[in-house]
């Protein structure tokens, strides 16, 4: 079975390479490697790892927390490789067929961001309402998202009100400003389980959000 695997690492040469010896020798293979956010002396990678059948995830950490100064933010089923490099093909798949963009964005976001679902959504007169979503988006009744309109990409905290399904199972929130035309859009993304939206992966994101925006002539 696959996972993916959060760690948090002092940024120094060979670190990564003790943790990946370490996840060897309790019996995973690393399928990939993807760097989510370095800076002040600390590197956070994530690991698409494979067990052997029978084996519990919880020697996934036991290993990696075995180096010194690691620790592991999250751990959580996976299916095959990281996908790294694909904003790019995603815009050029959008811009070769824009009638179905905004469906097409709304099903390719979890898989870019490891995260369970996500969806478009536009805010007027009072109600909130989506354009599209991918297929594993929570069904909600319509209700009002009063941050909106949004300047930048953010972590949704308490501190923003939305609808009770979209904090279920654990679930972190991530949104973006989709266009600057009215009434005010958000591409929201949902990660059940976490780990947390880092500031690199929120940037990508607005940046993601921005591009196809700027496609679509939202």
């Amino acid at each position: 079975m696959s996972f993916l695997l959060r760690v948090i690492l002092p940024d120094k040469p060979g670190n990564l390479g003790a943790v990946a010896s370490a996840l060897g020798g309790a019996g995973a293979d690393i399928l990939s490697v993807d760097v989510v956010e370095r800076g002040d002396g600390q590197a956070i990678d994530d690991l698409a790892v494979e067990l052997p059948a029978g084996r519990p995830p919880d020697v996934l950490i036991t290993a990696a927390e075995s180096v010194p100064g690691v620790s592991v933010e999250s751990v959580r089923p996976h299916s095959g490789h990281l996908d790294t490099h694909r904003e790019l093909e995603l815009v050029d798949e959008i811009a070769g067929a824009p009638s179905q963009g905004l469906e097409r964005l709304a099903a390719e976001v979890p898989r870019l961001f490891r995260a369970g679902w996500a969806l478009v959504a536009v805010s007027e007169k009072g109600r909130s309402y989506r354009i599209a979503e991918s297929a594993a988006a929570p069904e909600t009744r319509a209700g009002d998202l009063p941050w909106l309109p949004l300047t930048s990409a953010v972590a949704l905290d308490e501190r923003h009100w939305v609808p009770d399904p979209w904090r279920a199972l654990d679930t972190e929130l991530a949104a973006a400003p989709f266009g600057t035309g009215t009434p005010p859009k958000t591409l929201v993304v949902g990660r059940p389980g976490g780990p947390i939206f880092r500031p690199s992966e929120l940037a990508r994101l607005a940046h993601l959000a921005g591009i196809v925006a700027t496609v679509l002539n939202a």
